[in-house]
């Protein structure tokens, strides 16, 4: 039976990643969806779509969709079901064909533990490790616990010290049962100085098993990848061949097919490697390795999954250039990286430099806390890796999106900086690097920008008005104070007076001359002091985001008269987002001190912890367990 018609059991960028490479292939494509998701770009891609009444992760409801459409093929991508091995005997009995490898492999692999067994048996060193905590100190701290049947960085959490490890286990152990449906962990020597390198490795049902390189991963935040490229400035041919033959006898153990990835920890300093995991989906950083083989990572694993061999070997395998993948994520850098919900109001990538752009997204998208907060995944290729950084950043900075925070300017301060472009890239890269967690505007940059946005807004007045629209802006036959637009940025008030002057000029009150030479309702061209600016602009409602030279600013338009706002309850502790209380470890009268864990939020699959922000008593408890919190809400009251 040939692949005809596929059903995605995914959604968001991947989803719309598998359509692309299947209907290139002429196979029909069938999606699914939530309610939170039916204005998804991915939905209106596919030839058909079904809702779900359930979930992602409701495999019955699945199946029956995919019986009602007719299809021939599940892809699972990666995430929700696609390491579930029952999910993969189901699909395989209802006589669909299956696009990963077999479920004995995802079974064997998706437990941690037996795959460190597997590794030994292939003669591929592991760290020690152990699944009781009584044996904690013979590891040797700190210690890595980690969720036996899951990945993504969830259920994983760094212990430095003893009485750490008890909370550390029961909140990995309940973020792992909520990730994967089993809550098993195990304990792991962590080293904080390493390389994560993976190899990606491809395999056939007709006993065919070859690699394709390495990809490095090493630049990591709460264990979720930032940024990843192929190939590792550190690894060299011979090293490559190695790990690549470590990585193959991993597979033909498993009588590996499909596509999948063998994970490693690197040393540097010694050329050791220890095996982590085998990773049996697609990978989110797939993209760097397909960009620099040439081979489409999505159209091997369907071939596979039809039966056919490999079309190539592993001499035909060759690496040519350098590309490297960020992610960006709805989160704030400012806020230590706490996921962020709301309307992304624009989304506009640029059309050069050329790069590719995964997306799930498009300007009007909301946000939600039902998901992983990742909103795309930016790809460069270049002849060299500083020529992929360089092409990377400057397509971050061009491109305009935004409307609630991302860490779009902490990517470009990766990217940009000394450390990264040297090669220097260890796990703990983020901790030594010192990166700007925001865009880097002097004040006078942001100055022109606000000057900029009030030119525009008198523009759209003029535009929108219906009343002696004819007259230019500002007229008037009397002596009048200036015109005035009053900013919020980033908690800052920018108060912009200007003049219009005879000449169709104006006259801004610090003394700057502006000149329009272009508007439109999404862009303005403006001569400032004889700098010339042109940007892209967003607005809605009182939102202006404005593309810079060195990214988006997003201004708010304060009202001409200030509301009265209710404030929280003196000495609450608030929400800092959107999500559900999964435990309260304090009492009413309890004695706190600064740093001490109040309560533990769950946000985009991911807990949270609310710290106390100083010494003190807990005056009130203002929620219950299970609640669901909105940003800013009131939690607990402090004396």
């Amino acid at each position: 039976m040939t692949i005809k018609k596929l059903l995605i059991a995914n959604r968001g960028e991947i989803a719309s990643r598998i359509i692309r490479s299947a209907h290139d292939m002429g196979i029909a494509t069938v999606a699914i969806y939530t309610e939170p998701d039916s204005n998804s770009p991915y939905v209106r891609q596919a030839n058909e779509a079904f809702k779900l009444e359930t979930s992602y992760l409701d495999s019955k409801e699945i199946l029956n969709i995919a019986s009602k459409a007719n299809v021939d093929a599940i892809h699972p991508g990666y995430g929700f079901l696609s390491e579930n091995y029952n999910f993969a005997n189901q699909v395989k009995k209802a006589n669909l064909k299956w696009v990963g490898p077999s479920a004995n492999a995802i079974k064997k692999m998706g437990d941690k533990l037996i795959a460190k067994t597997l590794s030994e048996k292939a003669g591929v060193p592991t760290l020690p490790m152990t699944n009781n905590p009584k044996n904690a100190d013979k590891i040797g701290f700190p210690i890595l616990v980690k969720a036996a049947a899951g990945g993504g960085g969830k259920g994983m959490r760094i212990v430095r010290k003893q009485k750490e490890l008890k909370d550390a286990i029961t909140s990995a152990e309940r973020e792992a049962e909520g990730g994967f449906g089993d809550k098993r962990v195990f304990l792991e020597r962590y080293i904080a100085k390493s390389r994560h390198i993976e190899i990606q490795i491809l395999g056939d049902s007709h006993g065919n098993i070859i690699h394709l390189g390495e990809r490095e991963c090493s630049i990591q935040r709460r264990h979720q990848k930032v940024v990843e490229e192929s190939p590792s400035p550190i690894i060299d041919y011979d090293l490559r061949n190695k790990m690549g033959e470590a990585a193959i006898k991993m597979a033909s153990l498993l009588k590996y097919e499909s596509a999948g990835t063998v994970e490693f920890l690197f040393d540097e300093k010694t050329k050791e490697f220890w095996f982590l995991e085998v990773n049996t989906r697609l990978q989110v950083e797939h993209p760097v390795t397909e960009e620099v083989t040439g081979i489409d990572l999505v159209r091997e694993q369907l071939k596979i999954a039809n039966g056919d061999p490999l079309s190539i070997t592993q001499d035909d395998v060759e690496i040519i250039g350098s590309s490297i993948e960020v992610r960006l994520y709805s989160e704030d850098p400012g806020n230590d990286f706490l996921p962020v919900t709301g309307k992304l109001i624009a989304f506009d990538p640029c059309e050069e430099p050329l790069v590719r752009w995964d997306v799930g997204v498009e300007s009007g998208s909301e946000i939600t806390p039902n998901f992983d907060p990742m909103l795309a995944k930016i790809i460069s290729y270049g002849e060299d890796r500083i020529e992929a950084a360089n092409k990377l950043a400057l397509a971050l900075e061009k491109s305009h999106f935004g409307g609630l925070k991302t860490n779009r300017d902490y990517l470009i301060a990766i990217l940009r900086s000394e450390e990264f472009l040297k090669g220097n890239t260890t796990t703990d890269f983020l901790n030594q690097a010192n990166i700007k967690d925001e865009i880097n505007l002097t004040k006078e940059e942001v100055l022109l920008t606000a000057i900029s946005a009030s030119m525009w807004v008198q523009g759209k007045n003029r535009n929108d008005s219906e009343v002696l629209s004819n007259l230019a802006s500002g007229w008037n036959n009397a002596r009048l104070p200036n015109q005035e637009v009053n900013f919020d940025y980033s908690g800052e008030k920018i108060l912009i007076k200007y003049k219009r002057n005879r000449d169709n000029t104006f006259s801004i009150s610090d003394g700057k001359k502006a000149i329009i030479h272009s508007w439109a309702p999404n862009f303005i061209d403006i001569e400032i002091d004889n700098s010339r600016l042109r940007s892209k602009i967003t607005y809605e409602k009182d939102l202006i985001l404005i593309n810079t030279k060195s990214g988006d600013v997003l201004f708010k338009i304060l009202p001409k008269f200030s509301v009265r706002e209710e404030k929280a309850p003196e000495g609450s502790l608030t929400a800092p987002m959107p999500g559900k209380v999964v435990e309260i470890k304090i009492k009413k009268g309890s004695k706190i001190k600064k740093g001490d864990t109040l309560l533990i939020l769950e946000a985009m699959k991911m807990e949270h912890q609310v710290l106390a922000p100083n010494n003190g008593k807990v005056s009130d408890i203002l929620v219950s367990k299970n609640q669901q919190v909105e940003n800013g809400e009131p939690l607990v009251i402090l004396d």
